[in-house]
């Protein structure tokens, strides 16, 4: 069973930077979409940036140009790094994997999700 574990949330001032990471471990495909989804209590869950096994990447509007995803393939690890985090970044960010390895748009993979991490919080107020 594919296992996602998030680390790096916290809280953090307006205008500082975070740096989340996603380990994955047991993935037995070649292919591969990861994102990063977050959510916030009572709204829908929302992508924040994807990236395939090619490198690809994908980045919602809201974060473009703050938020920049990356991948180490040995172990199969995602890094989301955050800067001029914003009060409304605030959420529960989970880590997803999908096995077509297309990607979507606005940070998302294209297809149905296969597994979710737990999900990590990031708070971002004064």
């Amino acid at each position: 069973q594919v296992q996602l574990v998030e680390s790096g949330g916290g809280s953090v001032q307006p205008g500082g930077s975070l740096k989340l990471s996603c380990a994955v471990s047991k993935w037995k495909w070649d292919e591969h979409c990861i994102a990063w989804y977050r959510q916030v209590s009572g709204k829908e869950r929302e992508g924040v940036a994807a990236i395939d096994a090619d490198g690809k990447t994908t980045y919602a509007d809201s974060v473009e140009g703050r938020v920049s995803i990356s991948q180490d393939n040995s172990p199969l690890t995602v890094h989301l790094e955050m800067t001029n985090l914003r009060s409304e970044d605030s959420a529960r960010y989970y880590c997803a994997i999908e096995s077509h390895g297309d990607l979507g748009d606005q940070g998302r993979c294209k297809y149905l999700i296969g597994a979710w991490g737990q999900g990590i919080l990031v708070t971002v107020s004064p």
